[in-house]
């Protein structure tokens, strides 16, 4: 056979299948995954609306959300072990069930109470969902070079999600109302169930860990309890013995937690990987990312609508600057951080989004958009040069073998700090309405403490890392 025959002989029919239906699993996928980053951000543009035909104030809206993020930032370790132990094709068509079936809760909720209980069901869909979505992935591309490139579309694809949350949900707002924000999943939702039913195989790892049930249920009691005490506190009295009570027992279950992880054989987290210093230093960075980054765009919708008097249409798209920036630069942050070193490229991006927040504290209702735009862009580029390079970082410092399991835990670190984020910075808009000033103030001091606490957390980076720079050994010496 000649070299030119070689080059035109037609493909295998077995390959261009296996090919073909890795294409179709890779793009369900990536559809799971997008109608989740999609719930995560449409529904700030919704919370005027919501506030409005609920009757609810600030402490429903961070109910809202924070029912949501609490779910999934403490049953997302667990989701990717319930993949391995009952199949990925399995858990993810059961994930996307209960993820659909809540929106639908969600959107005919009658009340308050009914849609925190739907938004709650939402967090433990996503939970099984995301995991599982990634690993189907990893089990169909084996070889690591696809396997990266798969990977990478997942997460560029998915990203668009979060980019098309603001825009999606004001349009959907404006026309029909916010429950129509949750009705959008639905046809998402039964087209990942036909395809995933016709292409998903069912893959797994029999030798994969027990569930840790101890370990989850008091991670959700206890970061539960403690999630309680701030949002409830301004409302009822930080002093008041409900509030008390609450940061008590989140003290003692939280407590209980480390007690339990550090003995039990197969932990849902391994306490032993923060004996590592660059892990601890990259996932506490991880948790101020989502405190900052969650708490500061849970008020940017309610900024223009209530602050500035925009529609709800357009401060959706007023908002675009920030997620936009994110989806954007997100791609570029790996290389930035692999060619100059983590703590180089984590430590600028902590400073610009700290430096965008606090810029966005001092914006009044008379300030022009165009003096607005830019620092919802600087904010936003600053937490896309972090987010990736501190999963990196963590996946580093552990071995090989545990590398699923350290970005799963900076997944869980970032929407820990994501639900502490909405609490306590909603406490300080609380705090400053209950001494007298308006809301506007309110919003500028939680945008201002958000910054100060990036900012600090950039300087501390910075000095933890300087004696073990995390810089990837092809670029040393």
């Amino acid at each position: 056979m000649t070299a030119q025959e070689s080059t035109t002989r037609p493909e295998a029919p077995e390959a261009a299948g296996v090919r073909s239906n890795r294409a179709v699993l890779l793009a369900v996928a990536c559809l799971g995954q997008f109608m989740v980053l999609l719930d995560s951000t449409i529904v700030g543009a919704a919370l005027p609306d919501m506030e409005r035909r609920l009757h609810t104030g600030l402490t429903g809206l961070q109910w809202i959300v924070d029912a949501y993020v609490l779910l999934v930032a403490m049953l997302l370790l667990s989701g990717g072990v319930f993949a391995d132990r009952f199949g990925r094709r399995r858990l993810f068509l059961a994930g996307v069930v209960v993820f659909t079936l809540a929106s639908v809760l969600c959107s005919f909720a009658p009340s308050l109470g009914w849609l925190i209980v739907g938004r709650v069901a939402q967090g433990v869909g996503a939970a099984a969902l995301s995991p599982a979505s990634l690993a189907l992935i990893g089990a169909a591309y084996p070889v690591p070079q696809e396997r990266v490139r798969a990977i990478g579309l997942w997460a560029g694809f998915s990203g668009i999600g979060l980019a098309a949350g603001p825009l999606a949900g004001g349009v959907l707002v404006e026309v029909f109302g916010w429950p129509a924000i949750f009705l959008v999943n639905v046809p998402i939702g039964a087209v990942l169930v036909v395809a995933g039913l016709r292409v998903l195989g069912q893959s797994g790892n029999p030798a994969a860990p027990r569930i840790d049930v101890p370990g989850t249920v008091l991670s959700v009691l206890g970061v539960g309890a403690l999630t309680f005490g701030l949002i409830e506190g301004g409302s009822r009295g930080w002093t008041s013995p409900v509030i008390l009570g609450s940061f008590g027992a989140a003290v003692v279950v939280l407590a209980a937690f480390v007690v339990v992880e550090a003995r039990r054989p197969a932990p849902m987290l391994p306490l032993r990987l923060f004996r590592q210093r660059l892990f601890t230093v990259s996932n506490t960075a991880m948790v101020v990312v989502g405190f900052a980054l969650m708490g500061s765009s849970f008020f940017f919708s309610q900024f223009f609508v209530y602050v500035q008097g925009s529609s709800i249409l357009r401060a959706g798209v007023q908002t675009l600057p920030a997620t936009l920036a994110m989806v954007v630069v997100s791609p570029y942050a790996g290389r930035l951080a692999a060619r100059y070193g983590f703590r180089v490229v984590v430590t600028a991006g902590l400073v610009l989004a700290g430096l965008g927040l606090v810029a966005l504290g001092f914006v009044h209702a008379d300030t022009g958009y165009g003096n607005v735009w830019w620092r919802l862009a600087v904010a936003g580029v600053g937490f896309a040069l972090t987010m990736s390079p501190l999963t990196g970082a963590a996946i580093q410092a552990v071995g090989p073998q545990e590398g699923g399991l350290a970005s799963g835990v900076s997944s869980t670190t970032r929407q820990i700090g994501a639900v502490l984020g909405v609490a306590v910075l909603g406490a300080v808009v609380r705090a400053r309405e209950a001494g007298g000033a308006s809301f506007e103030a309110g919003l500028g001091s939680a945008f201002v403490v958000a910054g100060v606490v990036t900012l600090a957390c950039a300087v501390l980076t910075g000095l933890w890392l300087v004696r073990s720079d995390p810089r990837p050994a092809a670029r040393r010496g």
